[in-house]
């Protein structure tokens, strides 16, 4: 099996092997991933080694690597600003919050033929549930406004689930990708009143999974929806600040644990 690592900025990930059908997810600067297959005319079916999911993305997005630097244990900074400046071969990229940084050197790193050059902010994991609890509330809080986009993962478009893992990274906890993957995760909480900053609400329509969103507490939550937003919520669902109408009908609340990634 060959491995990569996505060198551009955002990866747009397909679910089928061309630029007309509809963007999954996204991959940022430095993720890994497994290589599954290869299809004419320059497309790489891949799984992130960080959630497991799976599309395409086109060959120019990645730069091939070794076994042993794909699995490698060590831990990459994320980029720590919604959006952060890195230097790549000796020009400029931009890149946004939550790629990872590999192995800098007073800020120098190197991935093949790729040398970058990065001196911006940097989050640290949460040490504790306090600490876990303002850093969520701290970056969620940033994107407000942020335009909704179907598998994006970014402050320029990000969908529901994309903000609450590219959050929750931010803070050291790494979830999967969509919102029924992230509804099977951690540990119940029974009853909304007793919701805490950082816990995941999920919400149905005729019994699946269609969205989810980061409490703020036990009676608000910020989400994506049209833009990120924060929003009133009770026991029956999401209701809109701004109209008063009720918008998604609440089926569970989760507090996620730290999750170990699949394996390679």
């Amino acid at each position: 099996m060959k491995y990569g690592i996505v060198v551009m900025p955002v990866a747009p990930v397909r679910k089928k092997p061309h630029h007309k059908y509809e963007m999954v997810n996204q991959l940022l600067f430095g993720e890994k991933v497994a290589i599954l297959s290869f299809k004419e005319k320059g497309w790489y079916k891949v799984r992130s080694l960080y959630d497991g999911y799976k599309g395409w993305v086109t060959h120019h997005m990645l730069h091939e690597i070794d076994k042993e630097t794909a699995r490698s244990p060590l831990m990459p900074a994320l980029a720590g600003d919604l959006l952060n400046t890195i230097g790549v071969n000796g020009l400029p990229m931009h890149i946004p919050m939550g790629a990872s940084i590999w192995e800098p050197v007073q800020g120098r790193g190197k991935v093949g033929f790729w040398e970058y050059h990065y001196q911006g902010a940097v989050a640290a994991p949460a040490a504790n549930p306090e600490e876990y609890r303002a850093a969520i509330e701290k970056h969620a809080r940033q994107w407000l406004n942020a335009p909704y986009l179907w598998g994006g993962k970014t402050i320029l478009g990000v969908d529901c689930s994309g903000f609450a893992q590219t959050i929750f990274k931010m803070a050291g906890i790494a979830l999967l990708r969509d919102a029924w993957q992230q509804a099977q995760e951690g540990k119940l909480v029974k009853k909304l009143q007793d919701a805490q900053i950082g816990d995941l609400a999920f919400f149905d329509d005729r019994q699946e999974i269609v969205h989810v969103g980061i409490l703020l507490g036990p009676d608000r939550i910020i989400h994506a929806s049209g833009n990120v937003r924060i929003d009133t919520i009770d026991k029956k669902g999401i209701i809109r600040q701004d109209t008063g109408k009720r918008t998604h009908q609440l089926k569970l609340i989760k507090r996620m644990p730290q999750f170990n990634p699949p394996e390679v």
